[in-house]
């Protein structure tokens, strides 16, 4: 695996944001092998992702990583349970942002549910706003005043704020180390209930979410206790064992945590490929120019 990184700047949200808005961030990423890809580990969030320069961007899903979609526009990328892969290449200058659980209710005005598991161009959701937002983007001189950009973006599309549900903040704060049925029964809804709201306002199942939050911890340990066997992360992350713990690994990010750690990836949640495999092409026409 490499170990070439992007240069990143991250900001955090005025106050006002912070509800919707995990990080604002700018990233600037080198040339790579033509080809190549790279492993995107599930965040257990959104993210909206503005491509300023460098070619299109390439996704890839299925575990052979063949069937491809070729993206021109801004992008918001729905909540995953798991990894998917995405084409390398040329140097790529992107913007966006990481989002709370629910900001897709508030900001682009769906369920996050609807937006799970995909990538939905932004154009869909703000029609000729999202070239407007990429333009004006596009155009602030440097990475500060982009983010700063960005912000003012995002912030003007505040509607009144109502909050996150309280069930779901509840079911959020207990999602590491609660069972599910917990959860239900301190909401005060119906398991059924329960599931529908959480569900809208993250993307994801509580179950699922729970076991992306462990996986977050998992990955947070693996960076930061590099001396640690596997089977001391696996019980300190609640995996009942190594092999508990690799059979999920495996299913979050396409490679076990020993390949992982081959060398340890300079972030978190992108793993190059040692190479790339054949892929098919379905190509879409650009929308920005």
């Amino acid at each position: 695996m490499g170990t070439m990184a992007a240069t990143t700047i991250q900001l955090r949200p005025a106050a006002a944001l912070q509800p919707l808005v995990k990080q604002l961030w700018w990233s600037e990423s080198p040339a790579r092998a033509p080809g190549s890809r790279e492993h995107v580990l599930p965040t257990g969030q959104m993210h909206l992702v503005f491509r300023l320069s460098g070619p299109a961007l390439r996704v890839f899903a299925g575990r052979e990583g063949l069937q491809e979609r070729v993206m021109h526009d801004p992008v918001l990328g729905g909540a995953r349970s798991g990894f998917y892969a995405k084409e390398l290449g040329a140097p790529v200058v992107s913007i966006g942002a990481q989002l709370q659980p629910g900001a897709a209710q508030l900001l682009f005005g769906v369920s996050a549910a609807e937006l799970a598991e995909r990538h939905t161009s932004l154009c869909d959701l703000w029609g000729t706003q999202a070239r407007s937002a990429w333009e004006q983007i596009s155009e602030a001189r440097g990475p500060q005043r982009q983010l700063a950009m960005l912000q003012a973006l995002l912030a003007a599309r505040l509607p009144a704020m109502k909050g996150l549900h309280p069930a779901v903040a509840k079911a959020l704060a207990m999602a590491r180390g609660h069972r599910i049925e917990e959860m239900v029964r301190a909401s005060s809804y119906s398991h059924r209930g329960f599931i529908a709201i959480f569900r809208q306002a993250t993307g994801l199942s509580p179950k699922r979410y729970a076991r992306l939050m462990r996986f977050q911890q998992l990955l947070a340990a693996l960076h930061g206790c590099p001396a640690s066997t596997l089977t001391e992360l696996a019980l300190a992350a609640g995996y009942s064992d190594q092999a508990h713990m690799t059979r999920e690994f495996r299913e979050f990010a396409g490679v076990t945590p020993a390949q992982y750690r081959q060398p340890l990836p300079a972030s978190p949640h992108h793993v190059p490929l040692r190479r790339p495999r054949v892929r098919f092409v379905q190509d879409e026409p650009p929308a920005l120019a």
